[in-house]
């Protein structure tokens, strides 16, 4: 058989079922992951899978060529990814793997693995290593369908808690207890609605639910918060309930979308200096890092609280990396992806949306007034995708363009170009044939729409070249 391990990429593993992504494939990954702890005294792994219709298959091999192996295997089953992480960081498990295709289409799933501390694993710290021990088992060991899951797997639960943890570290509770209000949760029949059912009771407020039933048929749209339709769905929905604030997870709940009592997206940039602020109020002169596709209010902000800013390469492997290094408290992507000390530098959907709750709770005012000074201050263009065949070449053909004029410019994810008035990144995807643009002003909404069209006309004009 012809097995493509295409599938394999820098971070993780995915791709579409059942091919690339095939339940021989799975077999061959869990084989392998049993011989990186062969030699371990700890041969445990924790295993869990998001709802996704080839979930359970993938699962089943998996955890096949895991015990198969030598391998102890716990599994979590339903689930969301930092719940994988939650395990591997708080209990004794050498590896831990998540099965998911978080916000992607229903046909592709995928495969991320940590280490024991939620450590995770990418192609430099020994996914390229596992990607050939898998091509040598396909190629030399028969491989059989499973089409039940092993016998010797354990089925274990941590969310209540998990759920425990995330009110505790969040300090929902902490001050004038009771229910004050409502917050309407999107959760698009993904995975988040059990963990959410096990927070309610403990939260001070009325917590009402869009699409809260794990269906991998996905009946309402793929769990994507991003896409269009289902950002005007949600906004309804926050506006029907008469709720103060709006949360959309994705399909794996590692990241949440925010709403205001409006049902107004507030783009992901503007929760990012929100989160510093209020964990820089607990920790004065701590670390942040942040992505450089737009900066400027959260460098403003933590530099504002007393806190030291430090760039970082877009990404989770390079941001729990700086995170590290630096020991930061607390580390945010504009992409709605947000780590934290407390979590082993990982990221979670879960505990953003409680302390941005708590945030409102505490102080009296709406998501609406905690960001409308910084959206004012730093307007920005979100995120715009362009189709280009040559997206190394472009970059050099913007350098050339720019630098000259840029006070600054440099090459942290793609190129940036600062002015004095407006800044802008623009990057090339890892895995498709596309430019990623972003673009920021100093309080010149007119001056970001001119510029952002600018840009556009430029890279627009240089798409089609080889």
């Amino acid at each position: 058989m012809n097995d493509d391990l295409s599938c394999f990429k820098a971070y993780d593993i995915r791709g579409k079922v059942p091919h690339p992504l095939s339940a021989r494939l799975a077999y061959a990954l869990g084989a392998s992951l049993a011989c990186e702890i062969k030699e371990c005294e700890n041969k445990n792994v924790v295993v869990g899978h998001d709802i996704r219709l080839s979930a359970q298959m993938l699962s089943d091999a998996l955890c096949a060529g895991l015990t198969e192996n030598g391998a102890s295997v716990v599994t979590l089953d339903l689930c969301g990814t930092e719940e994988i992480y939650q395990a591997a960081g708080q209990h004794n498990y050498a590896l831990g793997v998540m099965i998911t295709g978080s916000h992607n289409p229903a046909d592709e799933n995928g495969f991320k693995l940590v280490r024991k501390g939620a450590i995770p694993i990418s192609s430099d710290s020994g996914l390229a290593r596992i990607k050939e021990n898998v091509a040598r088992i396909l190629e030399t060991e028969e491989i059989r369908a499973y089409a039940e899951p092993p016998k010797a797997l354990r089925h274990i639960s941590y969310k209540d808690e998990y759920a425990a943890w995330l009110v505790r570290t969040s300090g929902i509770c902490e001050k004038k207890p009771g229910v004050r209000g409502t917050v309407l949760a999107s959760v698009g029949n993904g995975a988040a609605g059990p963990l959410l059912e096990k927070l309610a009771p403990s939260l001070p407020f009325d917590l009402k639910f869009l699409h809260p039933e794990p269906d991998g048929h996905f009946p309402n749209g793929v769990p994507n918060p991003l896409l269009p339709e289902r950002r005007e769905e949600t906004a309804q929905a926050v506006r029907d309930a008469h709720a103060m604030l709006g949360v959309a997870f994705d399909g794996d709940f590692d990241r949440c979308f925010f709403y205001d009592a409006n049902g107004t997206f507030v783009e992901g940039y503007y929760i990012v200096g929100l989160i510093a602020q209020a964990l820089l109020a607990r920790e004065p002169g701590a670390t942040i890092i942040h992505d450089p596709r737009v900066y400027w209010n959260t460098r403003d902000i933590v530099e504002r609280m007393g806190g030291k800013a430090v760039f970082s390469k877009t990404g989770h492997a390079f941001i729990k990396e700086s995170m590290r290094k630096h020991n930061a408290l607390y580390g945010g992507e504009m992409s709605a992806h947000h780590y934290f000390r407390d979590f082993c530098y990982c990221d979670t959907g879960m505990l953003p949306f409680l302390l941005v709750t708590k945030l409102l709770l505490d102080t009296g005012k709406t998501l609406e007034e905690c960001v409308a000074d910084c959206m004012q201050r730093y307007p920005c263009s979100g995120e715009i995708n362009r189709t280009v065949r040559n997206p190394a070449g472009l970059l050099q053909e913007l350098e050339k363009r720019y630098s000259g004029e840029a006070v600054q410019t440099f090459f942290i994810d793609g190129v940036n170009f600062d002015f004095a008035e407006w800044r802008c990144n623009i990057r090339k995807s890892n895995t498709e044939p596309l430019v990623r643009v972003n673009v920021e002003s100093r309080g010149n909404k007119q001056l970001l729409d001119d510029k952002t069209q600018e840009l556009l006309a430029f890279i627009d004009a240089y798409a089609d070249r080889p």
